[in-house]
């Protein structure tokens, strides 16, 4: 059985990871210019354009806290709730995020899309915190 606070931790890892990801896409722009002459120098480039991007540097920090929390959840809470849960809502996030920065979300079905996946979310929800020990 979860609790509400293991719940709201689960929701706090799909917001941490969904919300970070079109940060993470906006804050990767320019990586194409690096260029060097071998692989070694190309990686080393690269990693330091995104290590010194706070555009990129910032939203990673928060993906990770995210996971952090995520694998602090996997201790005390059920696997076949933390990983759909999880998982379904970083997408809703991702997109609400993407959207509220101008992205183009798709038609009609994709919100309805959505909107089942939160519908099914909150099944997995009721379903685990009525559940008897």
């Amino acid at each position: 059985m979860a609790s509400l606070g293991e719940i709201a931790a689960l929701v706090l890892v799909a917001a941490l990871w969904g919300g970070t990801n079109p940060f993470l896409k906006t804050g990767t722009e320019g990586l194409e210019r690096v260029k060097k002459d071998n692989w070694a120098l190309q990686l080393l480039a690269e990693m330091k354009f995104l290590c010194l991007n706070y555009k990129y540097a910032i939203p990673f920090i928060l993906n990770q806290c995210g996971s952090l929390v995520f694998y602090l959840a996997l201790a005390s809470t059920e696997l076949t709730l933390v990983v759909p849960l999880c998982n379904s809502l970083a997408l809703i996030f991702t997109v609400a995020t993407g959207k509220m920065l101008g992205e183009d979300i798709g038609s009609s079905r994709a919100a309805l899309g959505m909107l089942l996946t939160v519908l099914g979310v909150g099944l997995c929800i009721a379903e685990s915190v009525n559940e008897k020990p």
